[in-house]
């Protein structure tokens, strides 16, 4: 078993009812929710692995796929949207190669869209590694990510 997860687990006493928080703290240990994981989970409560990864399906926090190094939340709140978020988000994907929900083959980008981030008068906007990025543009986005890619 993962270092990590041990110390999950010896934050609990491996109830039903701890499901979500035991979920919660092993994505934040582990970056998102391996199959192992899920497992070890399962084991550690003694739920169902069916029910286990029921529960962490039905919970858009909950991710399956580790995040790339640079995170971009891309905002689709009404705002963002009425001011062109949909462009936005077109560039970023074409100048990462990665679509909406992806993760690079290298892990250095994932773009995942949220309702909204609440900075409705920085529309359109996202968040690059938890910094607001505001009034976008696909020239601002080209100026962000070219030098990256």
């Amino acid at each position: 078993m993962d270092k990590r997860l041990d110390e999950v687990f010896s934050l609990f006493e491996g109830k039903e009812e701890e499901l979500i928080p035991i979920l919660q703290k092993t994505q934040d240990a582990l970056g998102f929710l391996s199959n192992d994981s899920l497992k070890e989970i399962a084991q550690y409560t003694n739920v169902p692995a069916s029910s286990v990864y029921g529960v962490a399906t039905f919970y858009a926090q909950f991710r399956f796929k580790p995040k790339g190094e640079t995170h971009i939340l891309v905002c689709r709140g009404t705002a963002c949207h009425v001011k062109g978020v949909p462009r936005i988000v077109e560039e970023i994907e074409n100048q990462l190669g990665i679509k909406e929900g992806e993760t690079s083959a290298d892990l250095k980008y994932s773009i995942e869209s949220v309702a909204c981030i609440g900075a409705c008068s920085l529309a359109p906007c996202a968040m690059v590694n938890g910094k607001v990025e505001a009034n976008l543009t696909p020239k601002k986005i080209q100026k962000l990510f070219k030098a990256k890619v």
